[in-house]
């Protein structure tokens, strides 16, 4: 074979090699470093890692535009692109207001199904109703999505809020985990078409709050279910119990079952603790809380969460929240249980997670 001959089927080999991907070596907090809250995690069939989050405001000096759903990704859960909004026009029954919570997206036959907490236009003029859940679809992870036409179930106060879907492992069943406004996590099974409730279903209580007048329980508010299996366990990840404001008080709580829809075990209970708590301020981070989770390449656990930079918390008089972040560490079990490390965010530079190839 000549040189020239040689050249070019090598030049044509390497054209034809398909290019790993560099996983970063280390990353450090917080890995989107903007106001994020309650992000939920999905590693879609494009091969993309997404993270999607509560509304957030756009301010300049002479306007203010909202976002209804944000959503970002990534290659390598570190480095995080945004995208544009989500949902980027209101629900029919939703156009007035401005509330949108706490996002999942989940994947299934080829459709994204985003469960959202949305304000009703009826709560302007009733104040009995409170938020409801509701559901939109897309073709692709990055929206823009669609919703449905109606909401999902809507009560009173902040009740229906922070919807999680999971599909039961050993079942096959859809289910939805919500829950907040001082009452129980609740979980309760879909419709094959995951837009509706499964007919003759019913919520069903997993883990309820604490009543106490002690201001260090993380339990008087439970929230932003999150719920996830490794054999032989579900576990499920909660937050509480107050996640905003200038006296947020936020941590990640965690319970575990033998079954999808429980009966569900505090880490307290279990272990004779005074708190169920794995995720808590410090290290210049406050209120973490309202996470998920993503399995990297080599079966580690990664929580995704936000927390409050207590260095460049939003200060603004008239801003509706204060400046929620994205931070991310490892999870590590120890007797069946999961823990981060120290039990609080981490600082500097660590391992980063296990891109796949």
């Amino acid at each position: 074979m000549s040189r020239i001959a040689l050249g070019a089927a090598l030049a044509a080999a390497v054209a034809c090699t398909p290019v790993r991907q560099q996983a970063p070596a280390t990353y450090a907090n917080p890995v989107l470093d903007a106001d994020f809250p309650d992000p939920a995690v999905l590693r879609a069939s494009d091969g993309w890692y997404y993270v999607y989050g509560t509304q957030t405001d756009r301010r300049t000096a002479t306007s203010v535009e909202w976002v209804n759903i944000q959503a970002a990704r990534s290659r390598d859960l570190v480095h995080w692109e945004r995208l544009g909004d989500a949902l980027p026009t209101k629900p029919t029954w939703a156009r007035r207001t401005q509330d949108f919570w706490a996002p999942h997206v989940a994947e299934h036959g080829g459709t994204f199904f985003l469960y959202y907490s949305a304000k009703p236009d009826a709560a302007l003029t009733d104040s009995t109703r409170g938020l409801c859940l509701a559901v939109a679809t897309a073709r692709t992870a990055a929206g823009p999505f669609t919703d449905v036409g109606h909401p999902l179930q809507c009560g009173p106060a902040f009740l229906n809020i922070d919807p999680m879907q999971f599909d039961d492992p050993a079942t096959g069943a859809p289910l939805l985990y919500w829950g907040s406004g001082f009452g129980p996590i609740r979980v309760q099974r879909l419709a094959d078409d995951r837009v509706s409730f499964a007919a003759g279903s019913a919520p069903m209580p997993l883990v309820g709050i604490e009543r106490s007048d002690d201001s260090t329980r993380y339990q008087r508010l439970v929230e932003g279910a999150w719920v996830t299996y490794r054999a032989p366990w579900y576990y499920l990840f909660y937050s509480g119990d107050n996640c905003c404001g200038p006296h947020a008080h936020y941590g990640v709580m965690v319970a575990r079952s033998r079954a999808a829809t429980g009966p569900f075990e505090t880490l307290a209970a279990a272990t004779a603790r005074p708190q169920s708590v794995i995720l808590e301020s410090g290290a210049g981070w406050r209120a973490p809380g309202h996470n998920s989770v993503i399995r990297d390449a080599a079966g580690v656990d990664w929580m995704l969460y936000h927390a409050v930079d207590t260095l460049r918390s939003r200060g603004a008089s008239d801003a509706p929240n204060t400046r929620r972040v994205l931070l991310m560490d490892p999870i590590v079990y120890r007797d069946g249980w999961p823990t981060i490390d120290r039990g609080h965010p981490s600082t500097g530079s660590r391992p980063a997670p296990a891109v796949p190839r």
